[in-house]
């Protein structure tokens, strides 16, 4: 029995020891694997972190304002673009979306979507202080997995450049078709004069003919500067810059206005210094010139002077100006002279002659050549446009 029992007492040891050594590794393995839940559990919690902070990110840096409600429309999130546009302070959580974006209309079309999933394309004018501005709202309507309304999606997109563009297209299509009516119904008018019997008369056939003639040109100059126009506000005039003289280049433009200007009665001095050149297209800058001195000539007072000066103004730059003593631009009209078609005077502009395009050309060139051009008048002191020009031999 002793040696039985001396057995058994072993062989319980080794069961104790290898009890222990199974708990030992039992715990030891539910230990590893519950380091390995954590670490899993930290690693997704970390990924979750990153990729809602990249949401985030995308969501600020998103063009279009967006706003997230929530299901009583108060604001759940808001993105940058949003505020910019409203101007209010994302993410403004908690507030209505009246308080926030304070136009009802908005209210209104977050409304409809307890009703509806979605509003598409809708219209959205905003007046303000300034101008007034146009935005395309769409919704979508969030719902819980019971199918009740739990919030909404609205996206904002600023359509307010698309809507100026598309007035400028209009008023430009409507002054073309103006501009191009006048010569076109005369013209035409002296065509069915003639065919009527005027050509019978020598002296009345020579003065419709000359009437074609006159208005023939100016229907030619019209599509000439359109093209022209067109091109430079593209960005594909090709320019072919070479030091200019400007005092020899002023002074050709001078002697073919000189009849104009006899007739006007009016003095055309040439103020630019001998020794300044600039670097500049020479036929684009002879453009230039000849729209300032013809416009100068017309607008400038009868027996007034018509002068062209010149001046350095350091690092790499100089500045021409045409100067008239006539009558001054009013201030609301200085802003908008260099528009095309923009006329202070219509009907004296017309009667005048002249494309209305000029001046928006030689903005378009000058700008062309990094210069800038502006103008200044004042009561009793006339009229002065000024241009900026790269001197030669600067790049």
């Amino acid at each position: 029995m002793t040696a039985l029992a001396a057995i058994l007492a072993v062989l319980l040891a080794a069961a104790v020891v290898a009890w222990r050594r199974e708990r030992a590794r039992r715990f030891a393995a539910e230990d590893a694997h519950g380091e390995e839940l954590s670490r899993q559990r930290g690693l997704r919690e970390r990924d979750l972190r990153e990729q809602a902070e990249r949401t985030a990110a995308l969501f600020d840096r998103m063009v279009e304002g967006v706003v997230v409600l929530d299901g009583s429309n108060s604001v759940r999130h808001a993105n940058r673009a949003a505020g910019a546009l409203f101007g209010f302070v994302p993410p403004a959580a908690g507030r209505s979306l009246l308080e926030v974006i304070r136009h009802h209309e908005v209210a209104a079309v977050a409304a409809r979507l307890d009703k509806e999933s979605e509003v598409l394309d809708h219209e959205l004018r905003v007046e303000g202080p300034g101008p007034a501005r146009f935005f395309q709202v769409n919704a979508l309507a969030l719902r819980d997995g019971g199918g009740r309304y739990d919030g909404a999606l609205l996206v904002f997109h600023d359509m307010t450049r698309l809507r100026q563009l598309e007035a400028v297209r209009q008023e430009f299509v409507a002054n073309v078709s103006h501009e191009l009516r006048t010569p076109l119904s005369l013209i035409k008018g002296a065509v069915e004069t003639l065919l009527d019997g005027g050509k019978g008369d020598p002296a009345a056939l020579t003065r419709f003919l000359e009437i074609i003639d006159r208005h023939a040109d100016r229907l030619t100059l019209l599509i000439n500067d359109l093209l022209l126009l067109s091109t430079l506000e593209s960005g594909r005039v090709r320019l072919f810059p070479q030091p200019v003289a400007l005092r020899p280049s002023v002074q050709e433009v001078l002697d073919d206005f000189q009849v104009r200007a006899r007739e006007r009665g009016s003095r055309l001095a040439n103020g630019v210094p001998p020794q300044l050149a600039a670097r500049a297209d020479p036929e684009r800058i002879r453009q230039v010139l000849s729209n300032l001195v013809d416009n100068a000539i017309k607008y400038g007072g009868e027996g007034g002077e018509v002068a062209v000066s010149a001046r350095l103004l350091g690092d790499g730059w100089m500045e021409l100006s045409v100067r008239n003593d006539g009558p001054c631009i009013p201030v609301e009209a200085q802003g908008r002279i260099f528009e095309r078609f923009y006329r202070v005077d219509k009907a004296r502009s017309r009667d005048q002659g002249g494309t209305g395009l000029g001046l928006a050309i030689v903005k378009h060139v000058v700008q062309a050549h990094g210069g800038d051009v502006r103008v200044e008048s004042a009561p009793g002191s006339g009229t002065t446009f000024f241009l900026t020009l790269p001197v030669s031999g600067q790049e």
